[in-house]
């Protein structure tokens, strides 16, 4: 299984669903691989936002060592998953796209998960430490969905 996680600039959200995936592979002692990027390219080189490492720190996933990327078009193949934390990130992936096969790989994450209640991982970056732990607590949930659907 490998999945890449994409949100907007990759320091929020995506580096913590990649941490949480990662962190749950390993518990499970299932091998994969589990990478993040942005759409945007303004953040690549740079760590995850401090308010995500520190939330992330909260539960024992260290994410402190990620460095944002931009998505590329090799990801394509690279990846059986790439999952997208809202609709206008599932736009450009989509777009992007030179195949059927490549854009069904790219699913909105909290509908692949499974979780129908809400469609979108809010962007937490303007908001407070609050909107961090919210989206945490969503991912960490869709993780566990995810894992759980794909290995019953």
């Amino acid at each position: 299984m490998k999945f890449l996680m994409v949100c907007l600039g990759n320091i929020c959200r995506s580096p913590i669903a990649e941490g949480i995936m990662k962190s749950k592979l390993a518990a499970a002692n299932i091998q994969g691989k589990v990478d993040s990027a942005g759409v945007l390219s303004y953040h690549s080189g740079e760590a995850p936002d401090k308010r995500a490492i520190s939330v992330a720190g909260k539960y024992q996933v260290d994410i402190s060592g990620q460095v944002a990327r931009q998505f590329r078009k090799s990801d394509f193949v690279d990846f059986d998953f790439i999952l997208v934390m809202d609709r206008s990130v599932y736009a450009e992936i989509a777009a992007l796209a030179q195949t059927e096969d490549e854009r069904n790989k790219v699913r909105l994450f909290l509908e692949f998960a499974g979780i129908n209640e809400i469609t979108e991982v809010p962007d937490p970056y303007y908001g407070g430490q609050e909107g961090f732990e919210m989206v945490y607590n969503m991912l960490n949930e869709g993780c566990n969905r995810i894992l759980f659907n794909l290995t019953k």
